[in-house]
């Protein structure tokens, strides 16, 4: 395999867990406008990513491959899991 293809091959397995974290990211903070108002986008972006991340590794460890529906359901709730927790869990144990 080519560097280039080294590099496509790597940008399209971290591709879906950047782009459903960012997507998740802005619709928590227009539904959450006023609870999420101290927390900046790109702070929940960047959680919910490396979680997002850390799942699909997990899963193509787990499985064997990439591009299993498991992994594909693990990143969702991984990404979910670290917007509560960066969103709301540490704003509860503050104040």
């Amino acid at each position: 395999m080519s560097p280039l293809q080294q590099f496509w091959h790597a940008a399209n397995f971290l591709t879906p867990a950047l782009a459903t974290a960012m997507i998740a990211a802005a619709l928590a903070k227009m539904i959450w406008r006023h609870e999420l108002a101290g927390r900046p986008w790109f702070l929940l972006a960047f959680w919910a990513a490396l979680a997002g991340e850390g799942a699909m590794v997990g899963g193509w460890i787990f499985v064997g491959r990439d591009g299993a529906m498991v992994s594909y359901a693990a990143m969702v709730a991984a990404v979910g899991l670290a917007l509560w927790a960066v969103g709301f869990a540490r704003r509860r144990g503050a104040g």
